[in-house]
């Protein structure tokens, strides 16, 4: 896009490249080069893992890298899985039928299986973050509350969506279209967020 500003997402989860290409419309971005690094996300909070993917980003590619960490907070469990949200299944998730996403979804579920309706509250936290080459970083962040039903519906989304109704719907996320789901989810909110930074941090 011409004279737009050009930025490279730091991650190759397919669901969430789609999303964030909507969400930042009008931004030149670009996608994660094959040679780019893995980041194994260390850090202890979502801010954290967000900026060792950005930054690992940045150096490899010379361009502004825009990065998230996200995860569900569950009430129930002390806000967990949060930061381990993606990996919550382990090792076993890798061979789960159905895959991973499938795996944590099947094991929260038994998690929160006695859980009376009133403790299945949960929210979706997102860090977004952007770091500039030798230039600044910028962290945001974005939530979106709800509630855990006892079985999935749904087929759209990743990861928990078919579990997740938010607060004033009846719907979970993964039974919303993409743009309704986009804004009021916690990654578009704070990638809206991101994106009215991005042009100034760039100027």
């Amino acid at each position: 896009m011409s004279g737009a500003p050009r930025i490279v997402l730091a991650t190759r989860n397919r669901g969430k490249v789609d999303e964030l290409r909507a969400i930042l419309a009008g931004l030149d971005v670009a996608g994660l080069p094959d040679d780019a690094p893995e980041v194994p996300e260390t850090e202890p909070t979502f801010e954290g893992n967000a900026l060792l993917k950005a930054r690992a980003i940045a150096a490899h590619t010379g361009l502004p890298a825009v990065a998230d960490d996200s995860g569900l907070c569950v009430d129930e469990l002390n806000g967990m899985p949060g930061v381990l949200s993606a990996r919550w299944s382990g090792r076993f998730g890798d061979a789960a039928p159905g895959g991973k996403d499938r795996a944590n979804l099947d094991l929260l579920l038994d998690q929160i299986a006695d859980a009376p309706d009133e403790r299945r509250g949960a929210y979706f936290l997102c860090s977004a973050v952007l770091v500039v080459p030798g230039g600044a970083e910028h962290a945001v962040e974005g939530r979106m509350y709800g509630r855990l039903l006892r079985a999935p519906r749904g087929d759209g989304g990743f990861g928990y969506d078919p579990l997740f109704v938010p607060d004033g719907e009846t719907r979970t996320t993964a039974e919303m279209p993409a743009a309704e789901k986009n804004a009021i989810s916690h990654r578009g909110k704070a990638f809206r967020a991101l994106a009215e930074i991005i042009p100034a941090a760039l100027a």
